[in-house]
Protein backbone atom coordinates (compact mmCIF):
# COMPACT_ATOMS: atom_id res chain seq x y z
CA UNK A 1 0.00 0.00 0.00
CA UNK A 2 2.82 2.41 0.87
CA UNK A 3 4.58 1.63 -2.41
CA UNK A 4 1.33 2.34 -4.29
CA UNK A 5 0.87 5.64 -2.46
CA UNK A 6 4.46 6.67 -3.20
CA UNK A 7 4.00 5.84 -6.86
CA UNK A 8 0.81 7.92 -7.04
CA UNK A 9 2.59 10.82 -5.33
CA UNK A 10 5.49 10.64 -7.78
CA UNK A 11 3.00 10.55 -10.65
CA UNK A 12 1.28 13.72 -9.40
CA UNK A 13 4.65 15.46 -9.02
CA UNK A 14 5.58 14.48 -12.56
CA UNK A 15 2.29 15.85 -13.92
CA UNK A 16 2.77 19.11 -12.03
CA UNK A 17 6.31 19.37 -13.37
CA UNK A 18 5.09 18.91 -16.93
CA UNK A 19 2.38 21.53 -16.41
CA UNK A 20 4.92 24.02 -15.04
CA UNK A 21 7.14 23.40 -18.05
CA UNK A 22 4.26 24.17 -20.40
CA UNK A 23 3.43 27.36 -18.50
CA UNK A 24 7.09 28.41 -18.63
CA UNK A 25 7.17 27.96 -22.39
CA UNK A 26 4.01 30.05 -22.71
CA UNK A 27 5.52 32.78 -20.52
CA UNK A 28 8.64 32.87 -22.69
CA UNK A 29 6.48 33.27 -25.78
CA UNK A 30 4.52 36.09 -24.15
CA UNK A 31 7.75 37.78 -23.08
CA UNK A 32 9.07 37.70 -26.65
CA UNK A 33 5.77 39.06 -27.95
CA UNK A 34 5.85 41.88 -25.37
CA UNK A 35 9.39 42.86 -26.37
CA UNK A 36 8.44 42.95 -30.04
CA UNK A 37 5.36 45.06 -29.28
CA UNK A 38 7.49 47.46 -27.20
CA UNK A 39 9.92 47.95 -30.08
CA UNK A 40 7.11 48.36 -32.58
CA UNK A 41 5.37 50.90 -30.34
CA UNK A 42 8.59 52.91 -29.96
CA UNK A 43 9.10 53.00 -33.73
CA UNK A 44 5.49 54.03 -34.32
CA UNK A 45 5.90 56.85 -31.82
CA UNK A 46 9.00 57.93 -33.70
CA UNK A 47 7.18 57.89 -37.05
CA UNK A 48 4.30 59.88 -35.59
CA UNK A 49 6.74 62.59 -34.47
CA UNK A 50 5.89 62.16 -30.78
CA UNK A 51 8.26 64.49 -28.93
CA UNK A 52 9.69 63.84 -25.49
CA UNK A 53 9.27 67.47 -24.55
CA UNK A 54 7.32 70.34 -26.17
CA UNK A 55 10.58 72.25 -26.60
CA UNK A 56 12.43 69.30 -28.16
CA UNK A 57 12.67 68.94 -31.93
CA UNK A 58 14.92 66.68 -33.95
CA UNK A 59 16.40 65.98 -37.36
CA UNK A 60 16.25 62.42 -38.69
CA UNK A 61 19.17 60.98 -40.65
CA UNK A 62 20.08 57.69 -42.30
CA UNK A 63 23.05 55.70 -41.03
CA UNK A 64 25.57 55.49 -43.87
CA UNK A 65 28.38 53.41 -42.35
CA UNK A 66 30.05 52.48 -39.09
CA UNK A 67 33.66 53.03 -38.09
CA UNK A 68 34.67 49.41 -38.57
CA UNK A 69 37.33 49.78 -35.87
CA UNK A 70 37.63 47.72 -32.68
CA UNK A 71 38.99 50.80 -30.88
CA UNK A 72 36.31 53.31 -31.86
CA UNK A 73 32.56 52.89 -31.81
CA UNK A 74 30.86 55.40 -34.13
CA UNK A 75 28.58 55.71 -37.14
CA UNK A 76 28.10 58.23 -39.96
CA UNK A 77 24.71 59.80 -40.73
CA UNK A 78 23.65 61.80 -43.78
CA UNK A 79 22.83 65.10 -42.01
CA UNK A 80 25.33 67.83 -41.32
CA UNK A 81 25.88 71.57 -40.98
CA UNK A 82 23.49 72.32 -43.85
CA UNK A 83 20.76 70.76 -41.67
CA UNK A 84 21.78 72.77 -38.60
CA UNK A 85 23.59 69.92 -36.81
CA UNK A 86 25.90 71.04 -33.98
CA UNK A 87 28.59 69.14 -32.08
CA UNK A 88 27.39 67.60 -28.82
CA UNK A 89 23.76 67.02 -29.71
CA UNK A 90 22.16 63.72 -28.65
CA UNK A 91 21.31 61.00 -31.18
CA UNK A 92 18.56 58.41 -30.59
CA UNK A 93 16.87 55.60 -32.42
CA UNK A 94 13.25 54.61 -31.87
CA UNK A 95 14.03 52.99 -28.51
CA UNK A 96 16.70 54.91 -26.61
CA UNK A 97 19.83 57.03 -26.58
CA UNK A 98 22.54 55.98 -29.04
CA UNK A 99 25.30 58.57 -28.62
CA UNK A 100 26.31 62.15 -29.34
CA UNK A 101 27.43 64.15 -32.36
CA UNK A 102 31.23 64.44 -32.50
CA UNK A 103 32.29 65.89 -35.82
CA UNK A 104 30.08 67.73 -38.30
CA UNK A 105 30.62 68.07 -42.04
CA UNK A 106 28.48 69.82 -44.60
CA UNK A 107 26.36 66.79 -45.48
CA UNK A 108 27.43 64.17 -42.92
CA UNK A 109 28.03 63.87 -39.19
CA UNK A 110 29.74 61.36 -36.96
CA UNK A 111 27.93 59.90 -33.95
CA UNK A 112 30.10 58.54 -31.15
CA UNK A 113 28.18 55.66 -29.57
CA UNK A 114 27.66 55.13 -25.85
CA UNK A 115 29.83 52.02 -26.09
CA UNK A 116 32.92 53.99 -27.18
CA UNK A 117 35.73 54.34 -24.66
CA UNK A 118 35.59 58.14 -24.92
CA UNK A 119 31.90 58.24 -23.95
CA UNK A 120 31.06 59.58 -20.48
CA UNK A 121 27.37 60.27 -19.82
CA UNK A 122 25.82 61.50 -16.53
CA UNK A 123 22.75 59.38 -15.78
CA UNK A 124 20.06 58.89 -13.15
CA UNK A 125 19.00 55.44 -11.91
CA UNK A 126 15.27 55.15 -11.29
CA UNK A 127 13.32 54.73 -9.05
CA UNK A 128 15.96 55.49 -6.40
CA UNK A 129 17.12 58.66 -8.19
CA UNK A 130 20.82 57.87 -7.74
CA UNK A 131 23.26 59.87 -9.88
CA UNK A 132 26.02 58.00 -11.69
CA UNK A 133 28.27 58.07 -14.74
CA UNK A 134 27.84 55.75 -17.72
CA UNK A 135 31.25 54.90 -19.18
CA UNK A 136 31.85 53.05 -22.44
CA UNK A 137 34.46 50.30 -22.74
CA UNK A 138 33.94 49.08 -26.34
CA UNK A 139 31.58 46.35 -25.13
CA UNK A 140 27.86 46.00 -25.80
CA UNK A 141 27.04 46.74 -22.13
CA UNK A 142 28.88 49.82 -20.79
CA UNK A 143 29.47 49.97 -17.06
CA UNK A 144 28.17 52.41 -14.45
CA UNK A 145 30.55 54.07 -12.02
CA UNK A 146 30.49 56.70 -9.27
CA UNK A 147 27.06 55.68 -7.96
CA UNK A 148 26.10 57.83 -4.97
CA UNK A 149 24.61 54.98 -2.91
CA UNK A 150 25.29 51.58 -4.56
CA UNK A 151 23.17 49.73 -1.99
CA UNK A 152 20.04 51.55 -3.21
CA UNK A 153 20.19 50.35 -6.82
CA UNK A 154 19.12 46.95 -8.12
CA UNK A 155 19.42 45.08 -11.43
CA UNK A 156 16.44 45.94 -13.57
CA UNK A 157 16.30 49.63 -12.60
CA UNK A 158 15.78 52.09 -15.45
CA UNK A 159 18.69 54.31 -16.45
CA UNK A 160 17.90 57.80 -17.78
CA UNK A 161 19.97 60.83 -18.68
CA UNK A 162 20.24 63.26 -15.76
CA UNK A 163 20.88 66.49 -17.66
CA UNK A 164 23.88 67.32 -15.44
CA UNK A 165 26.54 69.45 -17.03
CA UNK A 166 24.31 70.31 -19.96
CA UNK A 167 25.55 67.25 -21.88
CA UNK A 168 22.11 65.90 -22.79
CA UNK A 169 18.51 66.85 -21.98
CA UNK A 170 17.21 65.09 -18.89
CA UNK A 171 14.82 62.15 -19.13
CA UNK A 172 16.16 60.34 -22.22
CA UNK A 173 15.96 56.56 -21.89
CA UNK A 174 19.39 54.88 -21.83
CA UNK A 175 18.65 51.30 -20.78
CA UNK A 176 18.27 48.89 -17.91
CA UNK A 177 20.68 48.21 -15.06
CA UNK A 178 22.33 44.77 -14.93
CA UNK A 179 25.09 43.09 -12.93
CA UNK A 180 27.93 41.15 -14.51
CA UNK A 181 29.43 37.98 -12.95
CA UNK A 182 32.14 40.09 -11.34
CA UNK A 183 29.56 42.15 -9.45
CA UNK A 184 30.01 45.31 -11.53
CA UNK A 185 26.93 47.30 -12.52
CA UNK A 186 26.40 47.62 -16.27
CA UNK A 187 23.60 48.86 -18.53
CA UNK A 188 21.73 46.90 -21.18
CA UNK A 189 21.18 49.65 -23.70
CA UNK A 190 17.62 50.22 -24.91
CA UNK A 191 18.79 51.21 -28.40
CA UNK A 192 18.93 48.42 -30.96
CA UNK A 193 22.62 48.55 -31.90
CA UNK A 194 22.23 45.57 -34.22
CA UNK A 195 19.94 47.53 -36.55
CA UNK A 196 20.96 51.19 -36.54
CA UNK A 197 19.28 52.36 -39.74
CA UNK A 198 17.74 55.72 -38.80
CA UNK A 199 18.86 58.11 -36.07
CA UNK A 200 17.20 61.29 -34.87
CA UNK A 201 19.41 64.11 -33.63
CA UNK A 202 17.80 66.11 -30.83
CA UNK A 203 18.19 69.87 -30.98
CA UNK A 204 19.36 71.03 -27.56
CA UNK A 205 17.72 73.81 -25.63
CA UNK A 206 18.93 77.35 -26.01
CA UNK A 207 20.99 78.23 -22.95
CA UNK A 208 21.41 81.75 -21.65
CA UNK A 209 24.99 82.97 -21.72
CA UNK A 210 26.16 84.31 -18.36
CA UNK A 211 28.99 86.76 -18.94
CA UNK A 212 29.23 88.28 -15.46
CA UNK A 213 28.27 85.72 -12.80
CA UNK A 214 29.43 88.04 -10.00
CA UNK A 215 26.29 90.12 -10.34
CA UNK A 216 24.21 87.07 -9.45
CA UNK A 217 25.81 86.87 -6.00
CA UNK A 218 26.90 90.39 -4.98
CA UNK A 219 24.20 92.77 -3.66
CA UNK A 220 23.20 95.80 -5.65
CA UNK A 221 25.43 98.83 -5.05
CA UNK A 222 23.91 101.80 -3.25
CA UNK A 223 23.86 105.15 -5.05
CA UNK A 224 26.60 107.51 -3.92
CA UNK A 225 25.59 110.88 -2.38
CA UNK A 226 27.78 113.97 -2.17
CA UNK A 227 26.31 115.24 1.10
CA UNK A 228 27.35 112.29 3.22
CA UNK A 229 25.17 109.54 4.56
CA UNK A 230 21.43 109.98 4.70
CA UNK A 231 20.41 110.89 8.28
CA UNK A 232 17.33 108.67 7.97
CA UNK A 233 19.46 105.64 7.09
CA UNK A 234 22.10 106.36 9.80
CA UNK A 235 22.03 104.04 12.83
CA UNK A 236 20.29 105.31 15.96
CA UNK A 237 22.84 106.64 18.51
CA UNK A 238 22.09 107.20 22.18
CA UNK A 239 21.34 110.79 23.21
CA UNK A 240 23.92 112.84 25.15
CA UNK A 241 21.77 112.76 28.28
CA UNK A 242 21.74 108.97 28.16
CA UNK A 243 25.53 108.73 28.09
CA UNK A 244 27.19 108.07 31.48
CA UNK A 245 29.32 110.93 32.77
CA UNK A 246 33.06 110.40 32.96
CA UNK A 247 34.20 109.37 36.38
CA UNK A 248 30.80 108.14 37.54
CA UNK A 249 31.68 104.56 36.61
Amino acid sequence: VNILRDFQSYQRIYQQNQELRRELQQMKAWKEAALQLEQENARLLDLNNVQLDPRLTYVTGVVLADSGSPFRQSVLINVGSRDGIVDGWAAMDGLGLVGRIAGVGRATSRVVLLTDTSSRIPVTIQPSGQRALLMGDNSAVPYVDFIEAPDRVRPGDRVMTSGDGGVFPAGLLVGQLAQDPGGRMRVRLAADYERLEFLRVLRSYEHEDINDPGNLIAPATLPETSGGPDPESAPDLPAASDMPEAGNG
